[in-house]
């Protein structure tokens, strides 16, 4: 049983998720359209069929780490590392060793919004396995002796947590303070005080029928249907967190060394409350640069240009991201440089954020590299069902890969200079780790 917080690259996640518009509708090469279903209780059932040899499916809950609060702190952390033991139907022996006799993959990933149970195998097995995975997302027992031993994986996985991925989660903690703001990783105090009983309260109030969503790459929809029809969820919607942004606030967290890893950003646009200006959003990320487009290229974009040419030839690691939520985003930079060199990086880096205009050869080129960008990652099969679950999850509705790209071509050099202007004068976040001796406040900016 794997699990992870999260499979995209940090610097490269193209993160088109929950998009609901309409446009015309074109089959993606190797899948046919994609299907979508609301059932009566309300779940939400997508699918794509693919002529890929391996069949996924996967059962999305909207019950990420932004539905804990204070008290329970870590819980979804707890239920990634938990997936796979005892649940009402299977012992966790019996979960490896029939998934391993079919030659499949069980995994849980989970973000601030979404927790994902994903099974992976050949057609021939599908019966087999989604047994199985439906014991793992809906049979919790939550053992005690069990959860105890948990323990140590949570542990190791806080100890690899890397520089960059540490200082995205300290930026959403001083941007939004809750909901979003809460870690995608459990706190240290809270390692073996979260007990079954919150487990189970937790997972009744956030695994419900209008927070869940099924999807299916090379599976017959249909068949998809009739199988999360059968689900033993409860009905309901359970509890909405809302999370406004705050801006203007900062985490830092020194712990000396060699480099300093910087996140500032300002609010972005969510899915549901304006798809088009987080399109947009998008492509101002890869006009200001996502890192070298190249195998041992240069840094591209707007602000990889201006920290390069501030830094020279000295190392550095740059990305823009635009993590893009059902109702908001943040919308930034994140930098990894040398500590004496980080506070001059940030500087150049700032300014010419704070520029909020760019030359149409800037749009067109990131219109480019976000639209084939996306097309590369939907064209994985594995990418294709994170990509429909998303949607299907956080917006109830789902558009095939064909559908967004229409939209992303929709996209005008005046929508993207509008969302640059915005960025220009909002209030700007930071979170900082490493060695933060040339790294200003945010006050400083």
């Amino acid at each position: 049983m794997a699990s992870s917080a999260s499979k995209a690259p940090l610097f490269r996640s193209v993160a088109i998720r929950g998009f609901a518009a309409q446009a015309a509708s074109k089959p993606l090469r190797g899948s046919s359209d994609v299907h979508s279903t609301v059932l009566p209780n309300k779940l939400v059932v997508a699918s794509a069929e693919s002529t890929t040899p391996i069949s996924r499916v996967s059962i999305l809950f909207n019950a990420g780490s932004r539905n804990e609060n204070y008290d329970n702190l870590g819980t979804t952390h707890v239920l990634r590392a938990a997936a796979g033991l005892t649940t009402k139907g299977s012992t966790t022996f019996a979960i490896t060793r029939n998934i391993q006799q079919i030659g499949g993959n069980l995994s849980v990933t989970s973000d601030r919004e979404v927790i994902a149970y994903t099974l992976e195998v050949t057609p021939n097995h599908l019966d087999t396995g989604l047994k199985f995975l439906q014991d793992v997302a809906t049979g919790q027992v939550f053992k005690p002796w069990e959860l105890d031993e948990t323990a140590t994986r949570l542990r190791e996985d806080l100890a690899r947590i890397p520089g960059q991925v540490r200082a995205m989660d300290l930026l959403h903690r001083a941007a939004f303070r809750s909901a979003l703001g809460n870690s995608i990783f459990c706190p240290k105090h809270q390692i073996g005080r979260i007990s079954p009983e919150t487990l189970q309260h937790y997972v009744a109030s956030n695994f419900t029928t209008n927070r869940t969503a099924v999807v299916g790459v090379g599976i017959d929809h249909n068949t998809l249907c009739g199988y999360a029809q059968n689900l033993p969820i409860d009905s309901g919607a359970g509890k909405e967190n809302s999370s406004p942004f705050v801006g203007g606030t900062e985490a830092r967290l020194d712990r000396g060394g060699q480099w300093a890893h910087v996140a500032i950003a300002t609010q972005g646009e969510g899915w549901n409350t304006n798809p088009k200006e987080a399109l947009a959003y998008h492509v101002l990320q890869y006009a200001a640069g996502v890192g070298p487009w190249t195998k041992r290229g240069n840094n591209n974009g707007i602000i990889g240009k201006a920290i390069t040419g501030t830094l020279g030839e000295k190392p550095f690691g740059f990305g823009a991201f635009n993590a893009t939520y059902s109702d908001t985003g943040l919308f930034g930079f994140i930098l990894s440089a040398e500590a004496r060199d980080a506070g001059k990086a940030i500087e150049a880096a700032v300014k010419t954020l704070r520029s909020g205009s760019l030359t149409s050869d800037d749009i067109a080129r990131g219109k480019a590299q976000f639209r084939n960008d996306f097309l590369y990652w939907v064209e994985n099969g594995e990418n294709l069902a994170v990509d429909l679950g998303a949607q299907a999850a956080l917006c109830r509705s789902v558009l095939s890969p064909a559908q967004i790209v229409a939209e992303i071509d929709a996209i005008s050099a005046s929508d993207v200079n509008a969302v640059a202007k915005k960025v220009a004068s909002g209030k700007l976040s930071l979170a900082a780790v490493g060695n933060l001796a040339t790294v200003p406040h945010v006050d400083q900016l």
